[in-house]
């Protein structure tokens, strides 16, 4: 049995005066792939914020490699190894490709070089010098991805990486996950595009009002296709 990384017990959060989670139960072990699933405003986006201290209150309980982290602030769940890759990807205008690849800080040791993240994302290599902004939609989720990798963190939160994006583009990014899992990594993804994370994920958690509905394993996948339906119309 693989050691737990992520464990969240009684998880509650706001934004304001909005409750948003209530009671989120979850755990995630060493190495595995665990795809949040749910529709929009089910509470997903928020759990991986809340995780890494971008919600307002929290309460309940967020162990990472077994150390409470519920009332650390946002830099300091990082060092302990947290890598969030946001929907909206955070790429700087004003910054080169390699530039915004080499902002983060490092936080922990192990972190990949520019020459094995430039083998994993070739495009990014050819697309060094260009501004943030003159990259292609699928090459600056590219980098977003590449980015936390630089960092040492083992831990990826990945919000809808797969949105918007060529086909040829999201299959690269499941080839990227596939590698990054045998690497060792251990990856939680939010994913809207259920083809993408269906085959990736060991392990899936179905999130309905801000809360933890459903739980199963990636060999219980075809026996739950009526409940996938009824809670995600997929």
């Amino acid at each position: 049995m693989a050691a737990e990384f992520l464990h969240i017990d009684k998880l509650n959060a706001w934004y304001g005066e909005s409750h948003i989670l209530h009671g989120v139960n979850l755990t995630v072990n060493e190495g595995e792939v665990v795809c949040l699933l749910g529709r929009n405003g089910a509470g997903r986006t928020t759990t991986l914020r809340a995780i890494v201290g971008l919600t307002g209150a929290r309460t309940g309980s967020i162990r990472i490699r077994g150390q409470e982290a519920i009332r650390l602030p946002a830099h300091k769940v990082a060092r302990l190894g947290i890598g969030y890759c946001p929907e909206e990807r955070g790429i700087f205008a004003s910054l080169s490709a390699e530039e915004n690849l080499m902002l983060p800080p490092t936080i922990a040791s192990g972190g990949m070089g520019l020459d094995e993240i430039y083998a994993m994302f070739p495009n990014l290599k050819e697309r060094a010098a260009s501004p943030g902004t003159r990259l292609s939609g699928g090459e600056q989720q590219m980098l977003a991805v590449a980015r936390i990798l630089r960092t040492g963190a083992r831990l990826l939160l990945l919000d809808e990486i797969s949105e918007g994006l060529a086909p040829v583009i999201v299959q690269k990014l499941a080839e990227t996950i596939r590698m990054l899992k045998a690497k060792g990594y251990t990856v939680v993804l939010v994913e809207q595009n259920f083809r993408f994370a269906a085959p990736l994920a060991d392990r899936f958690y179905v999130m309905e009002h801000g809360r933890i509905v459903q739980q199963f394993a990636q060999s219980e996948l075809a026996g739950n296709t009526k409940m996938l339906q009824d809670y995600l119309g997929v």
